[in-house]
């Protein structure tokens, strides 16, 4: 971060930390939907050879939650800037999705379903680093990640729905 956005107080490191906790709480719902699935029906379903690991889910969703947190929050403190408002409502669209495809997928175990909706939570991510990066670039270029592992997912869910058939 530059030193332009990086917190200069408590108060605004307090403020990064709720957004932190805003995105992590996004990401806990998934979780509380995803795990029974996880144990139960997700194991039985057969999968392409590129499935990662359980193990690697966690640590990443964690991490780019975390980076989606301060993304959010760079556009929370412009929040009285038309285009930081804009982009900051398509930061909310595209959470409430990430977290709707955790029921779809595992909770409602419907993968085309879920494949239909990550493609709407793709292109939500997408118009949200378009718009996040006119107020701030870095606010933008934190979310590029998170693009590219839903990218993953979408091939992933793709696949797991057309072996599942």
């Amino acid at each position: 971060m530059s030193g332009e956005q990086m917190p200069r107080n408590l108060r605004e490191l307090g403020e990064v930390l709720a957004a932190i906790a805003v995105c992590e709480s996004a990401g806990g719902l998934g979780a509380i939907a995803t795990s029974d699935g996880m144990k139960t029906w997700y194991p039985r379903l057969e999968k392409p050879s590129f499935n990662p690991p359980g193990w690697v889910f966690g640590p990443v969703w964690t991490t780019l939650y975390a980076m989606m947190g301060v993304s959010g929050w760079l556009l929370w403190r412009r929040r009285d800037d038309h285009a930081a408002h804009r982009a900051g409502t398509r930061f909310a669209v595209q959470l409430m999705l990430n977290t709707l495809w955790s029921f779809i997928f595992f909770k409602w175990r419907s993968p085309g379903w879920a494949f239909l909706e990550i493609i709407a939570l793709w292109a939500a991510i997408a118009l949200t680093i378009r718009a996040a990066w006119r107020v701030s670039p870095l606010a933008g270029a934190l979310l590029i990640p998170y693009l590219l592992w839903t990218s993953f997912a979408l091939v992933l869910n793709g696949r797991i729905w057309q072996l599942n058939r």
